[in-house]
């Protein structure tokens, strides 16, 4: 068994005061009445002197205790005393007077004799004394923390250190060639006369913290790059659905639209709306290369030329969020009748009203459609009001209010989408004035609404009294009172516009105002996450330019000599790494860092090693940058004086 440092002896407890060594201990305070106040062994036997006013005087003999400032200091047999060291301190330290805080000076001096316990409260708070914040040289702050400069120490001297006299180039590379007349410079702000006092760091992916969306820390490390899956998912549908096409498809090719895509989901011919079957295309116009919605009216004579050269200069002139704006009219007999064909503005995988909520839920037909919130409603409500107000005001009428001709765009988004057709199929036939077909627009505003809180259609309203009596079961009597007031009639005396109705749903205006501007916020923050991947993008398309390229200019193996060599490497660093055990590493925050920094060209060191481990460079991606601007202007100047025949 292996044996204890210490006797067994010594390894128990002691209990009570510390056993007593002799005589001399009578004078000693005892240790319990310090720490506890009270010896309960001073019956006991304990030696020790409990009595706190008995001690040894000031000017007893320390020579007698144990350990003292004067006890010799312990020297080994048989060697000499080793040389004492230098004093690190100067002569003048030993002299200098003790550190006293301003006005403790007096109550410092009552305490020479004997020392007092300890008191926080008598301490007073160290306040600095003659300090110049402007002036950071003379209080010794001069250093710098490594890589940046120290922004407090900076502060002051970047006031003289950039251009005063024109404005300063936040992007720039060198600023030093900013002073010149010629340099073109960013606006600077009203809060610095001068300039900024410091250049952004804006390598690192900075977005806006403004809007931020609830994601799990997991998601976080990808999706902070990049906008929202869900947003991204709907715009590239948006985007395939523009960019569809239907092969054989047996429709005509026009004058000036190809690639026609039919829109309809329903194939029954409808004459209800306009007295004419309708259909609705997507078409790609030949000159502009844009894609357009075409309304094909079936069986359609034009006898007038003026009505569409009036109708479409006046309509040509709406121009609000909640129309769909219409470009043109004209007549063609490509479909082998002759049709009258709108070009409206194309909002792909757009619904009508009657679809998305008119339709029965799931496809089951028996099976009543889902109750629309109130708060959509007001949405429905408040657009149409706003759309009709601009309408009005330019003395023209929208005239088709029905719920399959008002389309939703978006997340209850939506745009008049066949307004400007009955002005030009009725253009001779029109026996009502202006203002009674505004009036008809609010009746028929009041009935689209009064449609959807009810889910019947617009025809099946035969009872508008007990339709508006159902309302006040699910809705409230702001609603119910608004929808009243569009379906009356007016009133003898009583003007009745679209301005009176605005303004007295003034208060849910606001509040989809309101809701319009946070959108208008959340895209915007995704837009600029955007900015920082499209600048990443034009980097990383200029560096692809530049490696694994072949001879350019006579010089053979051109990317493999030089700085673009260098650059390859770099490439590997950014896109080609692998982990310990040889695994890829495919960590995006990386990719999108290093080439960000690249971009910027900050001073931060980087190690650029070859495959073969055979080369390793140190660079700053300064550098680099400087590199890859060289190797890319020489690939600009040798796409201008190329071989003949090239592009210029």
């Amino acid at each position: 068994m292996a044996t204890t440092r210490y006797p067994a002896n010594d390894l128990r407890r002691q209990v009570g005061s510390p056993r007593s060594k002799g005589r001399e201990n009578k004078d000693t305070l005892c240790r319990n009445i310090l720490i506890y106040g009270n010896c309960r062994y001073e019956d006991q036997g304990c030696t020790f002197n409990h009595d706190q006013n008995k001690g040894s005087s000031p000017q007893a003999d320390l020579s007698k205790k144990t350990f003292n400032v004067d006890s010799p200091s312990f020297t080994p047999a048989n060697q000499q005393p080793a040389p004492a060291k230098k004093s690190t301190l100067s002569s003048q330290a030993a002299s200098a007077a003790p550190f006293t805080p301003r006005g403790a000076a007096a109550a410092n001096l009552a305490q020479t004799t004997e020392p007092s316990v300890f008191n926080p409260a008598t301490i007073r708070e160290f306040t600095p004394q003659n300090y110049d914040i402007s002036n950071t040289a003379s209080n010794g702050v001069t250093q710098e923390n490594g890589m940046y400069a120290d922004p407090f120490t900076t502060l002051g001297s970047m006031g003289t250190a950039l251009p005063t006299a024109g404005q300063f180039n936040l992007y720039a590379t060198e600023h030093n060639a900013l002073t010149t007349t010629g340099a073109q410079f960013y606006p600077q702000h009203g809060a610095f006369p001068t300039g900024p006092l410091q250049p952004p760091n804006y390598h690192l992916y900075q977005p806006f913290d403004t809007y931020r969306q609830e994601l799990q820390p997991w998601q976080r490390a990808t999706y902070d790059f990049f906008m929202p899956a869900k947003m991204r998912e709907e715009l590239q549908k948006k985007m395939f659905a523009t960019q569809q096409v239907m092969p054989n498809s047996g429709l005509p090719q026009l004058e000036r639209w190809h690639s026609l895509f039919p829109l309809d989901t329903s194939n029954r011919k409808n004459t209800s709306s306009f007295g004419y079957p309708s259909w609705v295309y997507k078409a790609q116009n030949s000159r502009t290369g844009r894609h357009y919605a075409l309304r094909r009216l079936e069986g359609y004579r034009l006898t007038n030329e003026k009505a569409i050269l009036t109708v479409m200069k006046e309509w040509k002139k709406i121009k609000n969020a909640g129309v769909v704006t219409v470009h043109e009219a004209f007549t063609t007999r490509e479909f082998g009748d002759s049709s009258l064909i709108f070009a409206y503005d194309y909002h792909p995988l757009s619904k009508t009203l009657q679809e998305h909520h008119l339709q029965p839920a799931h496809g089951n037909r028996y099976r009543a459609p889902n109750a629309i919130p109130e708060n959509v409603l007001w949405a429905y409500l408040c657009q149409i009001a706003n759309a009709l107000k601009t309408i009005h005001a330019n003395k023209l009428a929208a005239r088709c209010i029905e719920p399959s001709k008002v389309i939703l765009s978006d997340n209850n988004r939506i745009r008049l989408s066949a307004c400007s057709i009955l002005d030009v199929v009725q253009f001779e036939n029109n026996t009502k004035s202006v203002q009674e077909l505004q009036q008809e627009d609010l009746v028929k505003l009041g009935r689209l609404i009064l449609s959807l809180a009810t889910c019947a259609p617009p025809a099946h309203l035969n009872n508008i009294p007990v339709a508006l009596d159902s309302l006040a079961a699910k809705y409230s009597t702001n609603l119910k009172d608004a929808v009243a007031w569009l379906i009356a009639p007016p009133n003898s005396g009583e003007p009745k516009g679209i301005e009176n109705f605005i303004g007295g749903i003034a208060t849910h205006m606001t509040t989809v105002f309101d809701l319009a501007l946070q959108d208008n916020d959340e895209k915007q923050f995704h837009l600029a996450r955007e900015l920082e991947n499209g600048r990443v993008a034009r980097s990383m398309m200029k560096l692809m330019t530049i490696v694994e390229r072949g001879d350019l200019g006579g010089v053979q193996g051109w990317s493999e000599t030089g700085d673009r060599y260098q650059l390859k490497l770099f490439r590997d660093y950014v896109f080609h790494r692998v982990e310990a055990d040889g695994k890829p590493n495919l960590s995006i925050g990386h990719m999108l860092s290093c080439l960000n920094k690249l971009d910027a060209g900050i001073d931060e060191m980087v190690v650029l090693t070859s495959r073969d481990n055979e080369t390793v460079f140190v660079l700053t991606y300064r550098e680099l940058k400087q590199m890859f601007d060289r190797a890319f202007n020489e690939l600009v100047k040798h796409s201008k004086t190329g071989a003949p025949g090239a592009n210029n």
